[in-house]
């Protein structure tokens, strides 16, 4: 029996994107390593877990988790030996029954220095825990800012001195602040866990001090160990700087279940939930349908069956605007209002052909007013990318395209429900801003391997700067023929697709995870969990969309 073109392309998806996945895997496995094998060694070899471990052996037992920042610094400081993970693990999980970010600093990863992106990825999990009011628990282990790159990492806003300013914000707003010295805690980073709630110290491994006993020698000519200067005897029985002494690892992370286990309850933000139920469609035909090969179309219904709880979608305006699509559903129980761009070659409601991927007046103006109605029934939004920008043109332009977008844009970033971001394939340009992208606050922004995130298209981007280039050259009275001028091509496009590379966006946290499609459900779930922590303390404005 033959096999229908649509099969074939099905089948070809489904085998693309299971590389995919199974890449993407494969590079976490090598980042789960750390600094490598023989530096975890070294850590055992002194009574010590690792990162990972420490945050495995504190988490419920059979709980999902969600981690932040995998991917962080991935390629990016090659010339300083690298930096996996950002040199910390941060987790979304559950202790003792509650919801919590977990932070551990890598100690086998520069001995858990700070790189300037281990301080962005500390302040995004900040971020989340005071957006979404979620306690936090700091596994601490670091021997402070890699003074190599120490221009970039101490003075800004947004560097080191920002984690102490959000340890006195979150103390002030009652977010739990729980951490625990498990090693070296030196100099300015000594005030992270002493400006939190409650502070732990592991005897014989944990130390804090503001100078440690060298630089002690060098200043005022003390002669002093480390441990007598600020280990845990010290602190707990002399300083009274640490609340707790515990006797190794283990003996840590048990006590700080129990302190977890006491926190009583806060108001929630009322997300209404039901009992969970599967999609009535396979989830795993997502692989199939969803094509990597930009020029191919596919119907965004589709994938929305396969991702909501029995496969029941109502849709809002559903025979206008259709470039992008607006509906209510149920994610593992929770309500949601979902915003999706479509990528099929659709008929506007005047009858006008649209093409996908590009947002028009008409779904620019749905989208802005359903994400108001979301807002007037405190239902969180759900936003699944696949974006190639607004329609330009002329009739575009005299239709209003500004309007309506600054119209679509002012909605979402006014939003008080909470947002959250799936990245299935382009993120180009405006049409990123619009879809709710990173600049837009979405408690959690995570893609799919088949993300891209940019400015444009590669093709697109590698033409106009070949156009450039080619007349950057010619006014210099430089002849380029047919065969240099595609050679030029193909250089700039390389240099693009790189950076439009899901693993770029993902090194630099402009999302917060790569995941496996099939893992989108719990993402959007445990997110909407962790949001409902936190009850809006403002009204939604709506002048905006009275034009």
């Amino acid at each position: 029996m033959a096999i229908s073109k649509q099969e074939l392309d099905f089948n070809k998806n489904e085998d693309e994107i299971k590389m995919m996945v199974s890449d993407m895997e494969s590079k976490l496995r090598k980042i789960y390593e750390g600094g490598g094998k023989k530096r975890i060694e070294k850590h055992h070899e002194k009574g010590k877990l690792t990162a990972r471990e420490r945050i495995e052996k504190l988490i419920d037992p059979g709980t999902q988790t969600l981690e932040i920042g995998a991917f962080a610094g991935e390629g990016m400081y090659a010339e300083h030996g690298g930096c996996p993970s950002g040199g910390v693990v941060i987790k979304i999980g559950y202790v003792s029954g509650r919801q919590c970010i977990i932070v551990a600093n890598d100690a086998t990863v520069k001995a858990g220095a700070w790189f300037p992106i281990t301080g962005k990825k500390n302040l995004r999990a900040q971020e989340i825990a005071m957006d979404n009011h979620l306690p936090i628990i700091y596994l601490v282990d670091s021997a402070g800012v890699y003074l190599p790159m120490q221009d970039e990492i101490f003075p800004d806003k947004e560097h080191f001195g920002r984690i102490f300013r959000n340890n006195a914000v979150m103390s002030s707003k009652g977010i739990t602040q729980i951490a625990a010295v498990m090693g070296s805690c030196v100099a300015g980073g000594a005030y992270l866990p002493i400006m939190s709630d409650e502070s732990l110290i592991v005897d014989k491994t944990g130390t804090i001090f503001l100078a440690g006993s060298y630089l002690v020698k060098a200043a005022i000519g003390e002669s002093i160990d480390n441990e007598t200067l600020g280990g845990a005897t010290t602190h707990t029985s002399i300083s009274g700087v640490c609340d707790y002494k515990a006797k190794d690892d283990m003996d840590c992370l048990n006590t700080i279940r129990g302190l977890m286990d006491k926190i009583g309850e806060v108001e929630k933000a009322g997300f209404d939930r039901k009992e969970p139920k599967l999609p009535n469609k396979d989830q795993k035909e997502i692989y199939g349908m969803f094509p990597v090969d930009r020029a191919k179309q596919y119907n965004m219904h589709e994938i929305i069956y396969r991702l909501v709880d029995d496969s029941e979608f109502i849709e809002y305006k559903e025979d206008y605007g259709k470039t992008i699509i607006c509906g209510y559903a149920r994610i593992d129980g929770w309500s949601v209002g979902i915003v999706a761009n479509q990528r099929e070659v659709v008929k506007s409601a005047k009858g006008e052909m649209q093409f996908g991927g590009v947002i028009y007046t008409d779904s620019a103006d749905k989208a802005a007013r359903f994400i108001m109605v979301c807002n007037q029934k405190n239902i969180p939004l759900v936003f699944l990318q696949d974006v190639s920008g607004f329609m330009v043109g002329s009739k575009s332009e005299h239709a209003g395209i500004i309007k309506d977008g600054a119209k679509m844009v002012n909605a979402m970033s006014n939003s008080v429900v909470p947002k959250f971001t799936i990245v299935l394939g382009n993120s180009y340009g405006a049409g990123n801003y619009a879809m709710c992208g990173k600049a837009y606050d979405p408690r959690l922004i995570v893609s799919w391997p088949t993300a891209e995130l940019a400015v444009m298209s590669g093709a697109s981007a590698a033409k106009t700067l070949l156009q450039i280039e080619l007349a950057s050259l010619e006014s210099k009275g430089e002849k380029v023929d047919d065969k240099k001028s595609e050679e030029l091509y193909n250089k700039i496009k390389s240099r693009y697709d790189e950076q439009i590379s899901p693993y770029y966006s993902a090194a630099r946290l402009w999302v917060d995870a790569i995941i496996d499609p099939l893992d989108t459900r719990k993402v959007i779930s445990m997110g909407i969990e962790m949001a409902n922590h936190k009850k809006a303390t403002e009204r939604y404005n709506v002048g905006a969309l009275q034009t």
